[in-house]
């Protein structure tokens, strides 16, 4: 009994000092977030092309970039969502196909340079945002284009719009897994925690840090991951506001965790799935929702993770090309 004193208070000292350590190591990030970062770092063009905006009910503004130079059916490129997103993502495919025919590409609500500020982001908000794009900036069907989470807002335009949108490309869609919904509550309550005043920031500087981008945007790449687009990855997640949008991609609120069966086995306008691997999301079901769905097709281009565009160009375009050359 005298033995196991000694140690218990060797264990309860042991406690006290990693709890310190612990909690000065907490304090000084909480002090260099708010003191040594810059959260209004430099932000160049995602292209270089004109960059207008354009407002809706519920955003203002929202920053796109087009070319309108060549004529032919608009191409519109949807980024995907995550703590450094932006329209840079789509840059390969508004480089390629602006020497053809007009293309644009969307900062969405909460990225690049569009609406930063703090309010209730939703897929809702996304989705209407996009219908009001095409419908007042565009006016015209086009192709659209879409990455990741992106997807699942423009399929909604698309399966809600069939007017506007002559075809849809899927790029490594989320929603082809097997569902993990959260409840709702559940997933205020993340958002709110993480994001509570005192260290919401702070949380948010540690994900997106240069050696944080590195690692998984580089999980993104088959091989090495592309130093301009996490340069570009870096400054966007520097912005005032960065963190609102991001904060409810991180709790599970722009998910749509019955997209599958609502809005992909509905689609009627022609659409392919572009795919490969990925480290974030399943692609188990699609092949189930290409056989229930005619109107709905799959092409596996790799090897890649999650952005064929970016190391499988082209074998992405010509893809791209055959698609829409069938649609006559």
């Amino acid at each position: 009994m005298n033995a196991v004193r000694p140690l218990w208070s060797l264990l309860k000292g042991t406690t006290k000092t990693a709890g310190t350590v612990a909690a000065t190591v907490a304090g000084g990030w909480l002090g260099y977030s708010a003191l040594a970062i810059d959260h209004d770092a430099p932000l160049p063009p995602a292209v270089e092309a004109e960059r207008r905006t354009f407002s809706t009910a519920e955003v203002d503004p929202v920053s796109y970039y087009v070319d309108r130079s060549q004529e032919g059916r608009p191409l519109v490129l949807v980024h995907s969502i995550n703590a450094a997103a932006s329209a840079f993502e789509m840059k390969p495919l508004f480089e390629h196909y602006r020497r053809t025919r007009p293309v644009y590409a969307l900062d969405l609500p909460g990225y690049g340079f569009s609406d930063r500020r703090d309010r209730v982001y939703s897929p809702t908000l996304f989705v209407d945002t996009l219908r009001a794009f095409l419908q007042s900036e565009v006016s015209v069907p086009v192709d659209l284009v879409a990455l990741s989470l992106g997807c699942e807002f423009a399929a909604t335009v698309a399966l809600t719009e069939e007017e506007w949108v002559r075809s849809l490309t899927l790029l490594s869609p989320t929603g082809f897994g097997e569902p993990r919904s959260i409840a709702a509550e559940t997933s205020e309550k993340i958002r709110t925690a993480v994001d509570f005043p005192l260290w919401g920031q702070a949380i948010f500087d540690l994900l997106v840090t240069r050696r944080s981008i590195n690692y998984y945007l580089g999980k993104n790449f088959a091989g090495p991951p592309n130093a301009e687009m996490i340069d570009y990855a870096y400054a966007t997640a520097h912005q005032p506001g960065a963190r609102n949008a991001p904060y409810y991609f991180i709790s599970g609120q722009l998910f749509s965790w019955d997209i599958r069966e609502r809005v992909y086995d509905q689609l009627t306008t022609p659409t392919i799935v572009i795919y490969d691997r990925d480290p974030n999301i399943s692609f188990a079901l699609l092949p189930d929702a290409v056989e229930r769905n005619p109107n709905l097709h799959m092409l596996r281009v790799g090897p890649s993770c999650g952005l064929p565009h970016w190391e499988k160009l082209p074998e992405t375009v010509q893809a791209l090309d055959d698609f829409w050359t069938g649609l006559g």
